[in-house]
């Protein structure tokens, strides 16, 4: 039986959360199995509270090298992915990905439509030329006129494996959110295939052990139950406090309850919050809800315990702390001081820094 304590410091092990690792960029996206990146700083949030030392000019030169990618993947929102799990995951999701656009009102606008002739035809736009998704809209009306223009758009951009083009996505560069196809933004794509099964290890490996709901809210994907039966031979059972089973690989690293978890800042959207069905191994007073909108995470004593967010006005930066609920003296201070560290890093040509703790 393992606790909530010992699930919670072997959650942030495996999510290098515990200690920074000194770890290549590839190497702990990769690990991660993606990073959530629907806001594009986020990854460099993330990377920033688990790896040490980070230069965020390594993750921005692996994506201008095409080595990392921004894509639809798990649950159909944006991950940071590299090139070869971008070629081997995206497969895998396809079917999920194109569940969630049938039940979507997009689609519903389009129910008399024949999508393969649109999709092709989206396919040869983006290939031209990376396009937004207001040009790609325009481009498709002209030929497809009787329909919404903005679901025209939609169908490409879901249900065809597209990536970001960079600048989006860089340390320190904008761009309007451009896409293209994978294979011709890879030019050359990794001759690489994946199964579900290695798919799944790769989830425990990195956020086990879970049950199979935690990995159906993880990947969205169906019949988990199957696969977690194919690879019973090749997995540990364990059981949570409330009895439930738990899969992870024969390997899978644990740390003891009693270990102490540094103060970590997340960004708004992490996967260590979204990746299972049942959260209580990192929320214990503190629920995750609509109030967390638009606003990165904060882990005291490895639990979630409050929110921060940035806003910045003729280069001045200001970092506002949140904390929600009790939070002992002790932790304080030890808040404030990475608080500080992340506005230095989020902001490192302000003229002036400002720093505003609030307690509830």
């Amino acid at each position: 039986m393992l606790d909530r304590r010992t699930l919670n410091r072997s959650l942030l092990g495996r999510q290098f959360l515990l200690d920074r690792v000194d770890a290549s960029v590839a190497d702990v996206v990769e690990h991660l199995v993606g990073m959530q990146a629907e806001v594009p700083p986020d990854p460099y949030v993330a990377l920033w509270s688990r790896v040490r030392a980070f230069d965020p000019a390594e993750l921005a030169q692996l994506m201008r090298d095409r080595d990392a990618v921004r894509m639809t993947l798990m649950r159909t929102t944006l991950h940071l992915v590299g090139a070869r799990d971008a070629v081997g995951i995206r497969p895998l999701l396809q079917a999920v990905i194109e569940r969630a656009f049938t039940s979507s009102a997009f689609a519903r606008n389009l129910a008399d439509l024949d999508l393969a002739p649109l999709l092709a035809r989206g396919v040869e736009l983006l290939e031209q030329k990376p396009r937004t998704t207001r040009e790609l809209a325009a481009a498709l009306a002209e030929e497809w006129p009787g329909y919404d223009s903005n679901s025209l758009a939609y169908a490409v951009r879901v249900l065809v494996p597209l990536v970001q083009v960079t600048p989006r996505g860089v340390w320190g560069e904008t761009l309007q959110p451009t896409n293209t196809t994978l294979t011709s933004w890879l030019r050359r794509a990794p001759a690489i295939t994946m199964s579900v099964d290695e798919l799944v290890l790769r989830y425990l490996r990195a956020f086990g052990p879970a049950t199979p709901a935690d990995i159906r809210t993880w990947s969205w994907l169906t019949n988990v139950r199957a696969v977690i039966d194919r690879l019973r031979p090749r997995l540990c059972t364990y059981r949570d406090e409330s009895g439930r089973e738990l899969y992870d690989v024969r390997d899978g690293a644990f740390w003891d309850g009693s270990a102490t978890a540094p103060i970590r800042f997340l960004p708004q959207y992490d996967n260590v919050f979204l990746a299972h069905a049942d959260r209580t191994r990192i929320m214990e007073h503190i629920k995750w809800d609509n109030s967390f909108n638009h606003q990165g995470t904060i882990l005291v004593d490895g639990f979630l315990s409050g929110a921060w967010r940035l806003s910045t006005e003729r280069r001045c930066g200001t970092l506002t702390v949140d904390i929600r609920g009790p939070l002992a003296r002790s932790y304080r201070d030890q808040v404030a001081t990475d608080a500080e560290y992340l506005l230095h890093f989020l902001t490192p040509d302000a003229r002036s820094r400002d720093l505003k703790m609030l307690y509830s």
